[in-house]
């Protein structure tokens, strides 16, 4: 019992932490940056190391699978989001948006994954989401939407809640649905609950329109876990995975400032 008591605070500990810290530097950015840590595993990322301490590698590498998938749905969350916010309350469009996730990350559990399968979801989802979203950038946010001590302290409470019942259950829901679950957009979610009634729906959607291409960088980091968490071990799966994400975020930004100079 002592132990377990032990692990849970860790998983608290552990999470609160890592959203809190991202939480604030996101806060403090522009849009464009904003979405780039967006999109980094900040509440993914604290359940994969929890996971790591409780499964094998090769669960890590099958959940990878499952987030493939999953980060593919946040993309179309993303989106919907930006298209009800256009002209709809806080309630209806983040509502709207989580219902749609639920919808379809229902419809994926029958469905046998494979690699393949998941990148080929991927593979449409994002082209797509990318194409539509993109007149929904132009109202972007002009300077940083600064989250509050409680802002930051119900984000971390609900996200470190969601982590704990995902990692916790991963022994009796298996390894895809752990990996779908682990990139669930509650840490995203949050992002546009703070953002909305701040600034208005049209400039809230302006941010969710940018994640879709950094999330990208996090598909080809689960697709770097999968491949290498087994034959080289999760750690070294998470640091190149975690490496990918960065350097991919790295070329968007410079990409983007490269843009800005011509």
């Amino acid at each position: 019992m002592g132990t377990f008591f032990i692990g849970l605070l860790l998983k608290i500990a552990m999470t609160a932490g890592i959203v809190v810290a991202a939480s604030v530097v996101v806060e403090r950015s522009g849009p464009f940056v904003g979405s780039l840590i967006a999109s980094l595993p900040t509440a993914g990322g604290a359940a994969l190391i929890i996971l790591a301490f409780e499964h094998p590698p090769d669960f890590i590498a099958a959940s990878a699978v499952g987030s493939i998938v999953s980060n593919s749905i946040c993309a179309i969350f993303a989106l919907a989001y930006a298209v009800l916010a256009q002209r709809h309350s806080l309630l209806v469009s983040i509502t709207g948006a989580y219902v749609l996730w639920f919808a379809i990350a229902y419809a994926t559990t029958f469905v046998d994954w494979s690699l393949a399968g998941a990148l080929l979801f991927a593979a449409v989802a994002f082209p797509l989401t990318i194409v539509a979203g993109r007149r929904f950038r132009a109202a972007g946010v002009r300077g940083a939407a600064r989250a509050s001590a409680t802002d930051l302290a119900w984000r971390a409470a609900v996200v470190t809640v969601c982590v704990i019942v995902v990692t916790s259950a991963s022994y009796s829901i298996g390894s895809f649905a752990s990996g779908l679950f682990v990139y669930f957009p509650v840490a995203m979610g949050s992002y546009f609950i703070i953002l909305h009634p701040r600034i208005g729906g049209p400039a809230a959607a302006s941010v969710a329109a940018h994640v879709q291409l950094p999330l990208v960088g996090l598909v080809l980091s689960m697709l770097a876990v999968h491949l290498l968490a087994v034959p080289l071990g999760v750690w070294w799966s998470y640091a190149i995975g975690l490496s990918i994400g960065i350097a991919w975020n790295a070329m968007l930004w410079g990409l983007r400032a490269r843009r800005a100079r011509a």
